[in-house]
């Protein structure tokens, strides 16, 4: 049974490391519903944020599959339900068609909406939450005069404590090891 998963990916910031990851989940006819690359909290460590609906055993896979990638540390996947996550969507206002700044102020509290910018006749506005909630602000907006509408892939954070850090202790400590050996 499909259902959504988050695959955390930690790699080593190199150049088509993106596209080899991306390729392997085309190889295996999985479309990407969203993908964020950042880096993490650990210095020179990059952090992939995929998500993909489909069941565990082809996620179990693929994950093992990008682990395989010289450059890449450490790959994890979780189900919704085992990561905090949100995304961000921006919205264009045409502010010059709006007759009822009441109404939309109104859209704009009730859905807690941030104004970002206010330039001549149109207005930025600024929503974080899942993609349910960004997708319907968006149908609140449609009738104002949307310009532009753009949202982020989600960002993510797992419930369990320290799972990558963990590993890179490991890493580290095994990697002093070898160096001490051949020395």
């Amino acid at each position: 049974m499909k259902k959504p998963f988050t695959i955390v990916v930690f790699t080593e910031n190199k150049i088509g490391l993106l596209n080899r990851v991306t390729s392997l989940f085309t190889q295996r006819h999985i479309n990407i519903e969203s993908l964020t690359v950042s880096e993490s909290e650990f210095q020179g460590i990059h952090r992939f944020t995929v998500v993909i609906q489909e069941d565990a055993e082809k996620v179990r896979k693929i994950v093992k599959q990008i682990e395989k990638q010289v450059e890449v540390l450490k790959s994890y996947y979780f189900s919704d339900e085992d990561t905090v996550f949100s995304e961000i969507a921006l919205y264009k206002i045409d502010i010059t068609t709006v007759s009822n700044n009441k109404k939309l102020n109104e859209v704009i509290e009730k859905n807690k909406v941030k104004e970002l910018t206010k330039e001549g006749n149109f207005l930025i506005l600024e929503k974080t939450g899942t993609k349910e909630e960004t997708n319907h602000v968006f149908d609140e907006l449609k009738p104002f005069g949307l310009l532009g509408f753009v949202r982020s892939g989600r960002v993510s954070l797992s419930k369990s404590v320290g799972s990558f850090s963990g590993h890179l202790e490991q890493f580290e400590l095994h990697s002093k090891e070898i160096i001490t050996k051949y020395n």
